[in-house]
């Protein structure tokens, strides 16, 4: 009997995902819980991996395909050795298929060009099915353009969008809608790549931030010169007792989680005519992955320690850079730190990661001339930036919370006497 591969639930606000590549081909033997297909979300990539020992008897859904949560992506016969498609699985695969003639019929008349090939190899190669429906209708891979399956290959469900809208009447003069305008000619030493899931949507969720928070940035400067000399101290003594680094992320999680007790709107999110305060603080921490920057979640970051913090973002910083992390971790914060200064930056101002209503941004370390007691010494600075939504958060209290963050930072005791 054969076992069905679904898709698993995605997550908190994921409606579905892309099947972004086949592990395992029709035919081949999988191990009970070994990964057998990889699909892309708007925020990781999950492996999906097979429910029981036996082959890979049928793949259902092709890659470049949008699934949602529950759908059938494939099915695994028991035994070991290749099962062949026998005739029953493509009889049982047509679940899509009587939607597919029902629009298709009318469209062949339709869009015809006089006399084509089917689809031009080379431009946005259609994968199986594409094609021969694109076949049957007389369509070129010309005519629909770029697909929306991995890598600009035309999908069955480009060419059925395609005969949809040019099957419909032509009443309200509306000839622009119906066709996606032609991406531009490409010039020597170009080269065109689809924008990523992941990508697509960090670009919608910044531009959102922009377009609905009335985002304002706040800036100072803190001495690390204490926060150094006490890393420098207990580096050791830290590692050894702990099994992991003292960084400075720690102190800073730490100062925002006490600031953000004392000024809790920073910490607090609008949702339409009302202001939802956070009794607890799950902070946000960005990172850089090989698909682009992500933003676990330190949940209830106000009940750890230094080392736990520590632990917890150098997994997270591991896992991100193996596209390992869960949909679950990558939701629920109310404040987010972001740190450029591994990267050079010195200076910058952060963009809110909504609906979240601040997020503060960590610099490079730099030698810099400051006044003490009157006199001018070198001490190693940071800028700190504090963007926020002027909407919730008054001036006065993003520059208090960026303040008393400086003053943590700077005489890092305050935060183990919890001043």
């Amino acid at each position: 009997m054969a076992t069905e591969i679904v898709v698993p639930p995605l997550g908190e606000s994921v409606a579905s995902a892309t099947v972004a590549r086949w592990i395992k081909k029709a035919g081949e033997a999988v191990a009970a819980d070994e990964p057998v297909v990889e699909l892309e979300t708007d925020k990781v990539t999950v492996e999906v991996n097979a429910p029981a020992a036996g082959t890979l008897e049928a793949i259902m859904v092709e890659e470049g395909a949008e699934v949602a949560p529950g759908a059938v992506l494939g099915t695994i016969a028991g035994g070991a050795a290749p099962a062949r498609p026998a005739a029953a699985p493509p009889a049982a695969a047509p679940p899509a298929p009587p939607a597919a003639p029902a629009p298709a019929r009318p469209q062949v008349e339709i869009p015809r060009v006089p006399a084509g090939p089917v689809a031009r190899p080379g431009e946005h190669a259609p994968l199986p099915a594409a094609a021969r429906l694109m076949a049957e209708a007389r369509v070129t891979s010309e005519q629909i353009g770029a697909g929306t399956g991995k890598g600009g290959r035309i999908t069955k469900g480009d060419v059925l969008a395609y005969l949809q809208r040019a099957a419909a009447p032509a009443a309200p003069q509306a000839p622009a809608p119906a066709a996606k305008p032609a991406p531009r000619p490409l010039e020597e030493g170009e080269e065109r790549v689809r924008m990523t899931r992941l990508r697509q949507t960090i670009a919608r969720r910044l531009k959102e931030a922009q377009n609905t928070a009335a985002m304002l940035t706040t800036f100072n400067e803190a001495d690390m010169s204490a926060v150094m000399a006490l890393r420098s101290e207990y580096r050791e003594a830290f590692e050894k007792r702990h099994g992991v680094r003292l960084g400075f992320m720690s102190f800073f999680v730490k100062a925002c989680v006490a600031a953000l007790k004392e000024f809790p709107a920073v910490n607090a999110e609008i949702e339409g005519e009302d202001i939802i305060y956070k009794n607890f603080v799950h902070m946000g921490i960005a990172v850089g992955g090989p698909a682009g920057l992500v933003v676990p979640v330190l949940r209830h970051a106000d009940r750890m320690g230094f080392a736990e913090i520590e632990k917890r973002i150098a997994d997270f910083g591991r896992r991100a850079r193996d596209g390992a992390l869960k949909l679950e971790e990558l939701s629920g914060g109310t404040f987010t730190i972001t740190n450029g200064g591994i990267y050079g930056s010195l200076l910058s101002t952060p963009i809110l990661n909504p609906p979240q209503s601040g997020i503060l941004g960590m610099h490079k370390i730099e030698d810099r001339p400051v006044v003490v007691g009157g006199k001018i010494e070198v001490r190693p600075m940071m800028y700190l930036a504090l963007s926020y939504d002027h909407r919730i958060v008054d001036g006065k209290e993003a520059v208090s919370f960026l303040v008393r963050v400086k003053e943590a930072v700077e005489d890092p005791r305050r935060l183990m006497l919890d001043l």
